[in-house]
Formats: C-alpha cells, structure tokens, sequence
C-alpha cells in the first residue's frame, strides 16, 4: 500500500472546492474585523485620551486660578513637617478639589519643578517630581503660560493606567509655577471589556460564516461530486450507466450535456462493435474462397490443367471485388464526412438517381415511373444521390420483373418527401428496424451497409428515412428540410 505525501494530500485539502470557499469567506471577513475593530479601538482610545487630558489641564487650570504664587513661593522644605500656615492652606486647597473631583492626586510645583506641595504624591516639599522628567515638553509648554496634559499613559502603582493634566500659576503675568493633576483612565477597562466583547462576536461571527461555507460548498460539492464520478466513469469505458441529472441549473446543463456525450459515444461504441463483427464476418467468406480458389488454381497449374484455371481466377477476382466493396462501404459508413451544402432543385436530385438506375432496371426488366415536384433545396448533392440511389437500387432487386417503380417527390408539412415504392413481397415486420442497422442484410452477397448509410446521410442533412411496408406494397421514405422560400419558387413555378 503506497502513502501519498503529506504536502500532496496537503495540496489537495486546499484545491479541494470547501477548503477554497472556507478562505474566500473567512480571510477577506477576517481581514475586516480586524482592521475595523483596531481602528475603531484606537480611535476610541484617542478620543477618550484628548478628552481626559482635556478635563485634568481644564481641572488644573480651575485649581491654579485660586491659588496664590507669592504664598505659594514662600513655603519653604520643612514646611510640612512643622505644619506652617501658608502650606496647610495650600495643602486644604488641593485636597478639596481631590476630594471634589476624585482624583488621584494634585500637586503645585515651582517652575524649576519642585514641590510646593503635594495632597496624593506625599512627596516632601523641596524635591523634584520624577513624572515631570517624563512631561518635560508638557511643562514648557505649561511654563510658557499654557495648559497641557501628558502624552502619554502612564502605570500607577495600583497597577492602574493615568494622566496628567498642568496649568500655570500665574504671578503679575509671570509663571511663576505649575498645578498638577493626576487622574485615572478609569474609560479602559469599560473599553477593554467592549474590545473582549468585539473579539469575541468577531469569533461567533467567523464560526457561523465557516458553517455557511462548508454548507454551501457540500451543497455545490456533491453534484460536482457525483458528475466527476459519471466523467471518470466514461473515461475508464463504462459507457452504459447514465449521467444522473442535477436540480441545480448550472450543474444540470452541465450533467444533460454529459449524458447526451455519453449517449453518443455509447451509440457510436455500439456501432463500432456490430461494423468490426461484421466486417470480421463479412470478409470471412470471400477469403475463405479466396484461399480455397487459389489453391486449386495452384494445383491445376501444377498439374498443368488451363482449362480449369481460368474459372478459378474469376472466382478470385470476384471474391476480391467484393471485398473491396465491403471495404468501400464500411469505409463510408465509418467516415464523419462533412457536408457541403449548395443549393440544388429537388427535380434534379431524383432524375439523377434514376438515371443511374435505369441501365439495372432495364436489364432486370422492371420500369422507373419519376415525378417530382419542383422546390430548391440546400444539400451536399453527390452524398443524396448516392443515398437516394439505394433506396432506387433496393426497390429494383426487390421488384419483380415486369413491374413497377415508383418515385415521387413533392411538398409535405413544410418539408420535401420522397418516396420509393416497389411492389415486391415487403419486409417482414420482425425486420422493418433491424434493416437499418449495420451489416444487417437478407441478400446472400449484401454488406447491410447501404440503408444505415442512407439513413445516416439524410440525419446529417436533418431529414429523415423511413418505410411503411405490406407485401406488394414497400414505401421507403426520406423528407428533408426545405428553405423558407421554397413555397414562393413553388407558386411562381
């Protein structure tokens, strides 16, 4: 038993018709939601970052509007420990608007960044802020007389992610320090919990579209399934089981197709076979004669008897002209011969054919009655004749001498009839089908291939041949499709 590789087996997963619509309908879907769901995320996150640095700077600046720079300038390191007015005051003030509006922490600096005081930080008057090296082109920005915020987020030791808001504290239009107000990004976590809830309808999403795609591609699979069987399957030569048909529309044509291909190559498969047994049965006989001709001609030779020779060599000769006429024959019903249509008037068609007969009917003692109506028709000329020439030739063998052949041509139902009639014994109903199949003959030196050819070039010209037969009385049949204007050159005849 021989394994496949796995890249092979690989290859055929992703060819195979689920795997493609399982990508087409969940890599461009995927695609999406993630560039949908990070944008709209960072939008998010920035929008509520302006609006959060915009409220800490506007709550900074409120805060520096009250707070007085000369005082806050004079409180000195120390002051804290030993409680000095002018700091508790300051320390109440900022610790109001904490309380007031909950944040974390407020703080005034000097312009060189040094804590005046601190409600929330708990950082000793007279030292440095570390979060101003971090905000240094804020508090420029703060020391030129303008409001800022932080840039960036930054990681509380609680674990939490804030912001700093700074204002300047003005004294005689001079900076002469800062107000700092640190608050919570408390808007992360309802928006990591939207980004979570985003991710996972994201998910929900992905899977209910990939039970689409593999529903909608076992629905197209399977009849492309079943037709890629049926193809295989007269491929390999099984030519008898039938294309099942498709309620799809496209797959349909498709299968109807198939089976009118398998139906044909069937047909011809069928015709091949019985043309091989007989032409195999056909050329038997004559070489059978051939080889017991020939060794008697050799054997008279031998024996120097001339008389006899002769007659043998006629044998031989007649025994090689059949064979080729079994050829010649076989040759025209195997060969697809492309027509080449001209017009030609029906009156023509049928007065060539008799002619050609006239010289076997007259030795046979039998007459040919012609009639044909005018009409023009578009055919390949000399492949009609030759099939109206045996059905002519067929109802002379069969009449009897001094008799009657009839062949009358004229316009039916739109199209143009011809018919030979012969009063010879008929054809038995047992065998009014089988005489157009190949090499189906009741004469002892007939090939059987005359009437399928007929039949077969008056199909190619989309007519048709058929027989009514009684004894004294056979019909051979064959209409043809006549032009349009065929009934205005009938009236103006």
């Amino acid at each position: 038993m021989t394994h496949r590789p796995h890249s092979s087996r690989l290859r055929d997963a992703l060819g195979s018709l689920s795997a493609r619509l399982l990508l087409a309908f969940l890599v461009p879907t995927l695609l999406f939601l993630l560039v949908a769901g990070a944008s709209v995320y960072a939008l998010a996150r920035a929008s509520l970052e302006d609006e959060l640095g915009a409220s800490l700077s506007a709550l900074a600046a409120a805060t520096a509007s009250q707070v007085s720079g000369e005082r806050m300038l004079t409180i000195e390191p120390g002051d804290d420990v030993s409680g000095t007015r002018t700091w508790r005051n300051l320390v109440r003030l900022l610790d109001g608007v904490r309380t007031a509006s909950g944040v974390r922490r407020v703080y005034a600096v000097d312009a060189r960044g040094r804590v005046r005081a601190d409600v929330g930080g708990n950082l000793p008057v007279g030292t440095e802020v570390p979060d101003l090296a971090r905000d240094r082109l804020e508090l420029t920005r703060v020391l030129a007389g303008k409001r800022a915020a932080s840039q960036v987020l930054f990681t509380g030791s609680d674990g939490l992610l804030y912001k700093t808001g700074y204002a300047p504290v003005v004294q005689d239009g001079q900076v002469v320090g800062a107000i700092g107000v640190e608050g919570s990004a408390a808007f992360f976590g309802p928006l990591r919990r939207l980004w979570r809830t985003f991710v996972m309808a994201s998910a929900v999403a992905l899977v209910a579209l990939a039970l689409i795609a593999v529903i909608t591609a076992q629905g197209l699979a399977r009849p492309l399934r079943r037709l890629m069987d049926s193809a295989l399957r007269i491929g390999r030569g099984d030519l008898a089981t039938p294309v099942p048909p498709e309620p799809t529309r496209e797959i349909g044509v498709l299968a109807r197709e198939l089976e009118v291909m398998r139906g044909a190559l069937e047909s011809r498969d069928r015709q091949l076979k019985l043309m091989l047994a007989g032409v195999a049965h056909e050329v038997r006989n004559p070489l059978g004669g051939i080889a017991l001709f020939s060794g008697l001609l050799q054997e008279d030779l031998r024996a120097g008897s001339h008389a006899d020779a002769n007659s043998h060599v006629d044998r031989i000769q007649r025994e090689v002209a059949y064979l080729q006429r079994i050829v010649e024959d076989f040759l025209a019903f195997a060969r697809e011969q492309p027509l080449a249509r001209a017009p030609m008037e029906a009156p023509d068609l049928v007065s060539n054919a008799c002619e050609l007969l006239s010289a076997e009917a007259e030795g046979k003692g039998v007459s040919l009655d012609m009639a044909a109506a005018p009409a023009h028709l578009e055919a390949d000329g000399s492949l009609l004749t030759a099939a109206l020439v045996n059905l002519v030739k067929n109802a002379v063998q069969a009449a009897p001498a001094g008799s009657r052949v009839r062949v009358r041509g004229e316009l039916r139902d739109g199209r143009y009839a011809i018919d030979v009639q012969d009063s010879g014994p008929g054809v038995p109903e047992a065998e009014r089908e089988r005489i157009f199949e190949p090499f189906f003959t009741t004469r002892e030196q007939g090939t059987g291939l005359g009437l399928p050819l007929a039949r077969k070039i008056v199909r190619a010209h989309g007519g048709e041949l058929s027989l009514r037969s009684t004894p004294g009385d056979t019909v051979f049949t064959l209409t043809l499709p006549c032009p349009p204007n065929t009934g205005d050159a009938r009236a103006h005849s």
